[in-house]
């Protein structure tokens, strides 16, 4: 339970001081210090959504603790992420971000944040394409954050501000 209660904590700080950064920056400010992801071939993965040609609804439903995980592709890679609408960006372990040849220098890591293990910093990032199972979204601002920081990838607020979603019942529905 106390772990349970130092993510949500994690959670909820990352995204505050995520939110705060980037109020506190200017379009093109850092560009030279953010690692872009290199966009690299992929086979799809059945998806459990619906779609016509405009249209795509994604439903997932939460595991026995309430969360919602799910596999998400990112520049054609796929990466297990819980989805979390209390943090402000997408969030990748700085591991699971060198998988998909994003690698921050030291002096990338600005964005101040406070954890649940102490103060941390992570590294802006800019994703091409990240896709749900059919729902795809370009252009994704998101954070690399050490391994020691965090214990899973964060799917926050950078992508689903982006689709209309609703939760409901143990079920979250995403819409395209």
């Amino acid at each position: 339970m106390r772990q349970v209660v130092y993510a949500f904590i994690f959670m909820t700080v990352v995204g505050l001081a995520v939110v705060q950064q980037l109020k506190q920056s200017k379009p093109g400010d850092g560009a030279n210090a953010m690692a872009m992801a290199t966009k690299k071939p992929g086979s799809p993965q059945p998806a459990a959504s619906s779609s016509n040609n405009n249209y795509r609804s994604v439903t997932l439903l939460s595991d026995r603790l309430g969360h919602f995980q799910t596999n998400v592709q990112i520049d054609g890679r796929y990466i297990d992420f819980l989805v979390d609408t209390g943090a402000s960006s997408v969030a990748l372990r700085a591991s699971e971000a060198a998988r998909l040849g994003i690698h921050p220098k030291a002096t990338d890591y600005t964005v101040m944040m406070q954890t649940a293990n102490g103060i941390g910093r992570a590294a802006r990032v800019r994703l091409n394409r990240v896709e749900l199972k059919g729902i795809t979204i370009y252009d994704v601002q998101a954070v690399v954050v050490p391994d020691t920081a965090l214990s899973t990838n964060l799917l926050g607020m950078s992508f689903l501000s982006r689709v209309k979603w609703t939760h409901e019942h143990g079920k979250l529905v995403l819409e395209q």
